[in-house]
This record gives C-alpha cells, structure tokens and sequence, in this order.
C-alpha cells in the first residue's frame, strides 16, 4: 500500500465491523538499549553554573535555541486597504506546506473512496490533539463533544490514546473505558486481559482497572520507578524558586513545564535540570511544547508502542491493515515514521504552523480532530447500515 502524499491510494477500512482483540504482551519485544541518550551532553559539560555566561553558553550548544522553538510563533498580518482582505505571511506558508501535507479532512472523500478490504486501528496523542495546549497542564480538559466524538469511533475501530502524561491522568482526563491507554510516551500499556504465552512476557504484570476488570499491564520501563521518583524530588526543589515553573509527575517520565516561565530565565531552567540529570547516566532529556522531559535510557517510544498494540491486537499480520496515528507532539514522529516504514497506516499531524514531518496528512487543530474522527464514525456507520 503506497501512501505517500498526492498518491490516490491512501487509506482504507473494512466494510464490517472489526471486532477487538484482547490485549497481550507479544514475544520478541526487546525493549531496553545499552545506548539511547538523544540529548548531547559533550556541548552542555562546558555550561558554568554561575549565572553569568549561562545565556550564551546554552545558545552555541543549541539548548536554549530547542527550548525556544518549542514557542508559538506571532503571525505577520498586513491589510489590503483596497481589496478589504486581511493577509498573513504565515498563513501563506500554510497553504504551500498543505501542498505536502494535505488536510485529512479535505483529502477524506478520497479517503473513504480507498477504504475497502482493510481494517482501522487508531491512535491519538492526548494535549494538543484532543484538548487545547493550556498554561495549567493540570486543567489540559477535553470538551464533552470531543470525548463523545472519541467515544463514538471507538465503536468502530480499536483505538489507543498514547501521551506523555502519566497513563491514569490520561484516563482522568478521557474517561471514555472503551481505549485503550498508553502513557508515559508508550512505557505504561493496559488493555484486556488475552490468554496466550506472551502473557508470560517479564514486563507484563497482571492488575485491575477502575471497574475492577482483570487487565494487562505492560511497563517496559518498571526498574526506572525509584530512580524517576528519586528526580522528581531534585527537580522539583531545585526549580521552586523558578515563578512559573512546574515539575509533573508521569510516573516513567518527569515533565518540567516551563510555559509560564519569562523567556529571560528558561536559560535558568535548563540549567537546573541539566545539573540534577548529568549525575543520572540511565535517564535523558527531551523537548517538548515549552516542556523539558526526563525519560529513562530505553529503546521504546510512542512508534514501538504503536507496534506493540498492533501485534497484541493480533492486527499487524497481513497487508488489510491501516493505522492511522493523530498527533501534535514531536514524541509523535516516531509513530508516524514507524507507520511510514512499515507501509501500514499514516500519521496526521495536528499543526497551525509548517513544519517537516514523518506524517503524510495534517488537521489545523483539536477542533479539526473531532471533526475528522466524528467524519470517521458516521462513514463506518453508513457503510454498515447498506
């Protein structure tokens, strides 16, 4: 299945229902990497902890310039007096970068005429996908139309949430108990319980869920727990005197917020965080939306996750699929890649603004999300109607 963008053939979906598997730990997983740290530390050694010379220090490793691209841009608007249009320089480079990212909305009768033969499974990032980008992580709410939009699709097709958060702040905040949940960037799965010899699989542990079911739960990341404790404690009393920043607990990941910091002291921030993660080989440091993120050292991400339900799902054999991943973050790229790779689904990339991507498709916002995935239902819903 070919689907690279301006291709005819794009996505498709099985004309009757799919029915869903229950969720089992696949053999062969290998988790753990005796490498992994993406974030160069040769550079960020030669950083002085004084405060003096921080700034420029930080700006030739390119630290302070990653932090700062993670900032919304203000879009260049002129009027045209004459003609009564208001024009933006931005939104121009929009509409050429559509050209190689095509609206999934636009694109969606195309879609749906391709639809045939093959099964939908679907994956959504969490914070600026199905809910806005907010100041206050802890108030990051979806509206009661998305969440019955999510509800909705998820009659039809399998679908996952996998974010950043901490997997039971996800579920607080979704509530829908038909997904199946993925946090901390993918290393805390749950899903139903599937009797098979996966289930032996080391990182897999038997629990409950908040309905007192039987589930799986797959934490490839488990040995990390004390030491990920043991940094949130060191970043959160090494940033308290910070205003603005936060420190959010992900259970396998640290998130340092930094959106409600004065740029003039997000140099101060990474300075901080670096000095508490240079004693801890085992952990990393990530980007993220105006977030600095502290992962365990560990070959899984959100695109491994992604593998991982397919195959527990027992859906990733055979050329009749197509997972179709809905994502803002640039944790989602690897998802997308993934789904590139292997010529099994497309990613679509939620962005106001350009930017280069492993997706093949793209939606403006959470707004367009819904939409898309309410699009989703009814089509399913009027084909097995016929």
């Amino acid at each position: 299945m070919d689907l690279k963008p301006n291709h005819t053939t794009v996505l498709a979906d099985t004309t009757t229902a799919l029915r869903r598997s229950r969720l089992g730990v696949p053999s062969g997983q290998l988790p753990y990497s005796p490498t992994g740290a993406t974030f160069p530390h040769g550079p960020l050694l030669a950083i002085p902890r004084k405060k003096t010379g921080i700034l420029d220090d930080v700006r030739s490793s390119g630290w302070l310039d990653a932090m700062k691209s993670s900032s919304p841009t203000h879009n260049k608007v002129s009027k045209d007096v004459s003609h009564g249009i208001v024009s933006s320089d931005a939104d121009a480079a929009y509409f050429t970068w559509l050209l190689k990212f095509p609206s999934a909305l636009a694109s969606f009768e195309q879609i749906t005429n391709c639809a045939k033969g093959k099964r939908i499974a679907l994956f959504l990032d969490y914070d600026g996908t199905l809910s806005p980008i907010v100041d206050n992580p802890d108030r990051a709410f979806m509206s009661d139309n998305m969440r019955a939009a999510v509800k909705k699709v998820a009659e039809y097709f399998p679908t996952a949430i996998i974010s950043g958060r901490s997997r039971d702040k996800v579920y607080e905040f979704v509530g829908v108990s038909e997904l199946y949940y993925a946090g901390s960037h993918g290393m805390d799965i749950i899903g139903p319980l599937r009797q098979s010899v996966s289930d032996h699989h080391p990182d897999g542990i038997m629990s409950a869920d908040k309905q007192g079911n039987e589930v799986k739960l797959f934490q490839p990341a488990a040995e990390f727990l004390p030491m990920i404790d043991e940094v949130r404690q060191l970043l959160i009393e090494c940033t308290k005197d910070i205003k603005g920043a936060t420190v959010e607990n992900n259970k396998f990941c640290v998130s340092v917020h930094y959106r409600n910091v004065d740029e003039e002291s997000w140099d101060i921030v990474g300075q901080r965080v670096y000095d508490v993660l240079k004693d801890y080989p085992r952990l990393r440091l990530t980007h993220g939306r105006k977030v600095l993120e502290v992962r365990p050292v560990i070959d899984w991400d959100k695109g491994k996750a992604v593998t991982f339900l397919l195959e527990s799902l027992e859906l990733n054999d055979g050329d009749d699929l197509l997972a179709i991943y809905v994502g803002d973050d640039r944790t989602d790229e690897d998802a997308f890649k993934v789904l590139r790779e292997v010529n099994k689904g497309c990613g679509i990339l939620v962005s106001p603004a350009p930017r280069e991507s492993n997706a093949i498709y793209s939606l403006r916002d959470p707004s367009e999300v819904m939409e898309f995935l309410t699009s989703l239902a009814v089509w399913k819903s009027s084909i097995q109607a016929r």
